[in-house]
């Protein structure tokens, strides 16, 4: 497959073999396919909110093919019957906007999603479409000869910007734990904002259980009941538990009872989630670093060691259930001559 500049050609170029040119935009031959494999994320982590992330060793997949026309999307698992099939769906949108980014249009698609990442339950569903499709145009522009694949810099960023914020995307792309940050835009020649990520590798002693209730939470929703303002001690406190986390999370996980901790957001959303807040509330009067996943309302225990049964039978009694779950890697791209 003939290699095409990254840039966008402009009007009047020609046919290059089997790429064709069209409108300033490369079109992307049919038959070309990638396979993503991307994991859930939990964001904020108790203090760090919309700063802290970590990979969750739940995977949605899918398998995306170049077609001559439209876009068929199948989907199976975890709310499948809740989310489009067409171009509309969110995988689809993310795809379409990675080849746009890589100066490329694609004439048909077909996707196959397995879903396994709970949706609209804090664990980083719509992050993760987000990823899945944007790595899946990374993969098709890469395997179609065009431009090297995206780099994690690239894919942070291009996740970010579709999601509106980078903890869980940054989770899902870099795997690990992350901390992230936004830079502001201006009007000069970078008018857009600027998402940024490190990777943490988290301590190999530290073990993720999920509590997973049956109850769907809108992160729209519970990010409306957050103050504009808050006192100065919260936010002191907010600061000194965050930069801890970060030595909890990779260096002293002893500390992360008290890293987790927060005072910013999880006691103004507790009552419209009630029973996450009761549970989190429970698990860290046993001793149990306990928090909100995300938005809510599945709540996220990081340990030493797995929770122990008594513990579990204690969710379940309020509707949730527990799974204990990897630290995972980020992304992965597996195209067709790989």
């Amino acid at each position: 497959m003939p290699s095409v500049s990254a840039e966008a050609p402009g009007a009047g170029s020609t046919m290059t073999d089997d790429i064709a040119v069209t409108d300033a935009k490369v079109l992307i031959p049919e038959g070309i396919s990638v396979r993503v494999r991307v994991p859930a994320s939990s964001a904020n982590l108790g203090p760090g909110f919309d700063c802290l992330g970590v990979a969750l060793g739940i995977y949605d997949e899918v398998i995306v093919e170049t077609t001559a026309d439209g876009i068929e999307v199948e989907v199976a698992g975890q709310a499948a019957d809740e989310v489009p099939h067409d171009g509309s769906h969110l995988v689809a949108r993310a795809i379409a906007r990675g080849l746009s980014a890589g100066g490329v249009i694609a004439p048909g698609l077909k996707l196959r999603c397995v879903n396994a990442i709970p949706h609209s339950r804090g664990l980083g569903s719509s992050a993760a479409a987000a990823v899945s499709g944007l790595a899946a145009a990374s993969g098709l522009l890469a395997e179609a000869g065009i431009r090297p694949p995206f780099d994690p810099d690239e894919l942070v960023q291009l996740s970010s910007e579709f999601e509106g914020h980078p903890d869980n995307a940054a989770a899902s792309v870099l795997g690990s734990a992350v901390v992230t940050w936004t830079e502001q835009g201006g009007a000069g020649s970078t008018p857009e904002n600027r998402y940024r990520a490190r990777r943490l590798v988290v301590h190999p002693d530290i073990t993720a259980t999920v509590f997973v209730p049956d109850t769907e939470s809108s992160t729209s929703f519970t990010r409306g009941l957050l103050p504009d303002s808050v006192p100065r001690h919260d936010a002191i406190f907010n600061v000194s538990r965050a930069a801890l986390a970060v030595v909890a999370l990779t260096a002293d996980p002893t500390a992360l009872f008290a890293a987790t901790a927060d005072r910013l957001h999880q006691g103004y959303r507790a009552e419209a989630m009630a029973p996450t807040a009761a549970l989190v509330a429970e698990l860290r009067e046993r001793g149990y670093a306990a928090t909100v996943s995300g938005a809510g309302p599945t709540v996220l225990v990081l340990s030493i060691g797995p929770v122990p049964g008594d513990v579990r039978e204690v969710a379940a009694a309020s509707g949730f259930v527990a799974s204990t779950v990897a630290i995972a890697g980020g992304v992965e791209i597996t195209r067709s001559s790989d």
